[in-house]
């Protein structure tokens, strides 16, 4: 059993030098267009900083159609730290990819550049490398509002500030953090991503109301044990699958099951109940592991999730929707306004879900305008889409950004580089 052991881990190592060194090659092939460096009037404006690996490109997916709206007015690039992810990168995504593996390089590409706005989408470490840069304006943009705890993490501190979504937000920092002045450092712009148009990659039998299940991961600690995949997940299935009146679409964490085997097998047991039923079932069952975040919002009807930013995200939809209860003491959940006025569905409520759903189709929530106020501001189309691009360029163009959390957003003229330059002074870093 030893023997069997140490060969599966020499093979296990074999094959992970063999993909690191095709992921090499291609790079050192590919280097001009990884390490791309325009000079002159071309030089990018705005870069953002992603230091992960492909596990967390969920966190960067999602702000691919916002920074396109912004390459319009200004140039953008996405500066990668990973080997694969600058291979995978450059497949996908629709914006310039640099790879920049080491300070060294991180520093090379910067001084050839006039960077007036670096975006941060997580709280990785090597973020402080790019963060020792004065001269651009270092915000924090996140990759989804939530009341989790990791929204008002204290590293919030370190950057310029932070675009937040909105008044609810401030509330929570203000609650949360000490010797941080929130009016001054946070930015109200709503959420851009709800203005993008996603197809829908699979179809659905629109016979049926559809109901989007996507619970968060088990998280990396107890204070962030959110997911409800294994306190909820299989006995809300089974009861819509029994009932047989609803199109299910479920989309779990891209981190499911990362640190809880348990987790992950019940993952796999729900993608095998909707592997069997398949063929006898006129509702459409879809384990979603597609690649973008958003299409779901407008195939579904209601949805359930857990305290995750999928709740805000939907939120914003003004359709009904569910927020699972944690089984776990240790999660730390806020008395926020959504958590309170939102319908919680406990784990001894799961078997009930198909009742649940369809009772919550034929009602209407008085409140839900007021709170989707609270949480986005403005959501009549474009609104978000434009402060984000306003607040973007205000920051390029050297003035401070717009605080008022009523603000009407401008107008969104391009802004040419020699505007640019006569209004900001780019300093050494």
């Amino acid at each position: 059993m030893k023997v069997l052991n140490t060969v599966a881990r020499v093979a296990t190592y074999a094959k992970k030098r063999y993909v690191a060194q095709q992921h090499r090659k291609f790079i050192d092939n590919h280097a001009a267009e990884l390490r791309s460096t325009p000079t002159g009037e071309s030089r990018y404006a705005v870069a953002l900083h992603f230091a992960d690996d492909m596990v967390n490109a969920y966190q960067i997916r999602q702000w691919y159609e916002p920074l396109k709206n912004l390459a319009q007015h200004v140039p953008v690039v996405i500066i990668v730290r990973q080997p694969e992810a600058a291979v995978a990168l450059h497949k996908e995504c629709p914006l310039p990819i640099h790879f920049a593996p080491t300070i060294e390089a991180l520093e090379q590409f910067t001084e050839s550049q006039d960077l007036r706005l670096v975006l941060y989408v997580n709280q990785n470490i090597r973020n402080f490398q790019m963060m020792r840069f004065n001269s651009p304006n270092h915000v924090f943009i996140c990759h989804g509002e939530s009341d989790k705890a990791y929204m008002w993490s204290n590293q919030l501190k370190a950057y310029d500030y932070v675009f937040s979504a909105g008044q609810a937000a401030r509330d929570r920092l203000t609650e949360h953090l000490r010797n941080f002045d929130v009016m001054d450092r946070t930015v109200l712009i709503g959420r851009p991503q709800i203005d993008v148009q996603y197809p829908v990659p699979y179809k659905i039998n629109h016979d049926y109301p559809t109901v989007l299940y996507a619970p968060t991961w088990e998280g990396d600690r107890p204070s962030m044990a959110y997911g409800s995949v294994l306190s909820h997940g299989e006995q809300l299935v089974d009861a819509l699958q029994n009932d047989g009146g609803f199109n299910i679409i479920f989309r779990p964490h891209p981190r499911s099951g990362m640190n809880s085997h348990a987790y992950g097998q019940a993952l796999e047991r729900i993608r095998n109940k909707f592997e069997s039923s398949a063929a006898s079932s006129t509702a459409k069952y879809i384990y979603d592991e597609s690649a973008q975040w958003g299409w779901q919002w407008s195939a579904a009807d209601i949805c359930i999730t857990d305290i995750s930013a999928v709740a805000y995200d939907y939120l914003a939809t003004g359709k009904p929707m569910f927020i699972t209860e944690p089984v776990s003491r240790e999660a730390t959940v806020e008395d926020s306004l959504a958590l309170t006025k939102l319908p919680a569905m406990p784990a001894d409520e799961a078997a009930n879900a198909a009742q649940l759903v369809r009772s919550a189709l034929k009602t209407v929530n008085k409140e839900s305008r007021a709170l989707v106020h609270h949480y986005f501001g403005d959501v009549t189309p474009g609104a978000s889409m434009k402060r984000f691009i306003d607040e973007c360029l205000n920051l390029v163009k050297g003035t401070t950004p717009n605080k008022s959390p009523g603000h009407q957003p401008g107008s969104l003229k391009v802004h040419s580089k020699s505007e640019a330059e006569s209004e900001h002074t780019r300093k050494t870093a």
